[in-house]
């Protein structure tokens, strides 16, 4: 299906979005959207022939258990009410721990990446053919940013995702901001990993921006499109017409004008690297698999070869993943996380330096989206919220969503006596209590609270 060219939809600029000329199709975030409605602009996006696609960030593919049903289930519901020709996520993992380690469960807040292993690739192919099989419309997979790497990789990403394609025909939503992050913090060529994924299974591509800091780039989707990733989506034009390309922004929102003109230069290097060939360009196809896809072999040894050195036997190619594949993704997925998130030991060959600034990106995170889903918390402890978030959070790691997040941060605050300004102490205390209650206060005591604190400001 040819998308055009599109823009992700977000509700602090739905009204920009509506405006903008030329735009074909939205982007949505799944997880923000209600399964029984939708918001008015989206409705009026549709009703103008605008295609909305759901993008999911919650089922975490990547991880050691199989989805969760009920997350497959939200995403096929948000699917039908959008009558979309897709969905799409994202191959990573989002959580860890739970009965698999005997620990608790530990929430990202964010996607990791996988270990590009043979073993790693056959849980992801099983989990993703689960999805496949729940879901009323193709799905597709999008590749990652990462700060850090997995030690005792197996598969370059483009050959990692050339298999996945081989195995389970799901498509790929290929992100050029994604690949220039891998470049810089993990040594990766670009354009090494467009000539050996399979362009043919692309279904879009995401276009974003970001920031480099201390030699560490960030996918912030909160910074204009740079040049780098524009030439990263030139050499993707140079080798296929990708039948869709979605500009992001999540945060740090700026004039209309400025997204138009960042849509006007996607538009420009697209129009431009479609009309210079390649030299020495290929297609790449093959005499079997999913559009003539020929699978990768591995960097480290023949496609013949059935040894692996992390398990002894290489993984099956029937993508069907062993309980002990399982287990052992789970305990290596875990102490990771828990190293990020908790403060334990960095687990054996990772880069120590890495993990620490993965670690602060995540705390940082954390404070950011608390302040938006429970914007009372900033408000009410001003500009100690921070630094007051940043200290929990390396003690008090996320097990559950950012509004439980925001409710345990507000109660271990009262527990240890903050915040010490009492008038501040009592909102805070109300605002839990409102929020941690199985109801809403009633109107008289909301008003009795207003009348209170009002009499305690003069």
């Amino acid at each position: 299906m040819e998308l055009g060219i599109g823009i992700g939809w977000r509700p602090e600029i739905a009204d920009a979005v509506e405006a903008l000329p030329g735009i074909d199709w939205v982007e949505a975030v799944a997880e923000n959207l209600c399964t029984d409605h939708l918001p008015d602009s989206l409705v009026r996006l549709r009703a103008r022939g605008v295609t909305v696609v759901p993008h999911g960030v919650s089922l975490g593919l990547g991880g050691a258990d199989r989805p969760d049903p009920a997350r497959l289930a939200d995403l096929a519901a948000r699917a039908v009410l959008l009558d979309t020709p897709l969905v799409t996520e994202h191959i990573a993992f989002v959580r860890a721990g739970g009965p698999r380690t005997a620990s608790p469960r530990l929430e990202a807040g964010h996607l990791l990446p996988v270990p590009r292993t043979w073993e790693a690739l056959d849980v992801l192919c099983e989990n993703v053919r689960i999805a496949q099989d729940s879901l009323p419309v193709p799905l597709a997979l999008e590749n990652i940013a990462a700060l850090i790497s997995w030690p005792g990789e197996e598969l370059t990403e483009g050959q990692f995702l050339a298999e996945l394609v081989e195995r389970t025909g799901v498509r790929l939503l290929i992100d050029v901001a994604n690949l220039h992050t891998n470049h810089v913090n993990r040594g990766e060529d670009p354009a090494k990993a467009l000539d050996e994924l399979p362009v043919e299974a692309i279904a879009y591509v995401h276009v974003a921006g970001g920031v480099e800091k201390d030699g560490v780039w960030h996918d912030t989707h909160a910074h204009p499109v740079t040049r780098p990733v524009l030439d990263v989506l030139a050499e993707l034009r140079s080798r296929i017409a990708p039948p869709g390309v979605l500009l992001e922004r999540d945060d740090d929102f700026p004039p209309a004008e400025e997204l138009a003109g960042e849509l006007t230069a996607v538009r420009a290097t697209l129009d431009s690297a479609g009309k210079a060939p390649r030299p020495g360009s290929t297609s790449r196809t093959g005499a079997s698999g999913h559009g003539g896809i020929a699978p990768a072999a591995s960097p480290v040894e023949s496609a013949d070869d059935t040894t692996t050195a992390a398990t002894g036997t290489r993984a099956t190619d029937t993508g069907v993943a062993t309980d002990g594949a399982r287990d052992r993704a789970a305990v290596a997925q875990t102490a990771l996380l828990s190293a990020l998130v908790a403060g334990t030991p960095a687990p054996e060959g990772f880069d120590h330096r890495r993990l620490g600034v993965q670690s602060r990106a995540l705390a940082a995170k954390r404070a950011d989206v608390v302040a938006k889903v429970a914007p009372e918390l900033p408000g009410i402890l001003g500009d100690g919220y921070r630094a007051a978030f940043l200290s929990y959070a390396r003690t008090r790691p996320m097990s559950a969503g950012y509004r439980r997040d925001a409710l345990d941060f507000a109660e271990q605050l009262l527990i240890t006596g903050r915040p010490a300004d009492d008038a501040a102490r009592r909102r805070l205390t109300h605002w839990w209590q409102d929020r941690a209650a199985a109801r809403p206060p009633r109107r008289t005591t909301r008003l009795v609270r207003a009348a209170r604190a009002a009499i305690a400001g003069r």
